[in-house]
């Protein structure tokens, strides 16, 4: 069985400056370390957040809108 890559990734955390390295923006940390990586560049999407396609993977997804709202961004992307 071939594995399957994902279609998308979210990494959630809050907007704003006073959330930049707290645990609250894990994800968004782990995405930009994913990013760096691959040289990818996110970019303001449609979405509500931040995104970027991985050529040949998958779209990663940092939304902009804090944690409890997130839904709302992922269900856009989806």
């Amino acid at each position: 069985m071939t594995p399957q890559i994902p279609k998308l990734v979210v990494g959630l955390g809050n907007p704003g400056f006073e959330y930049t390295g707290t645990r609250h923006n894990v994800g968004f940390r782990v995405l930009d370390l994913y990013a760096r990586e691959y040289r990818l560049r996110f970019r303001r999407s449609p979405y509500e957040g931040h995104a970027v396609q991985q050529p040949g993977g998958p779209w990663l997804l940092k939304p902009l809108t804090f944690m409890n709202l997130s839904g709302r961004s992922v269900r856009a992307a989806l």
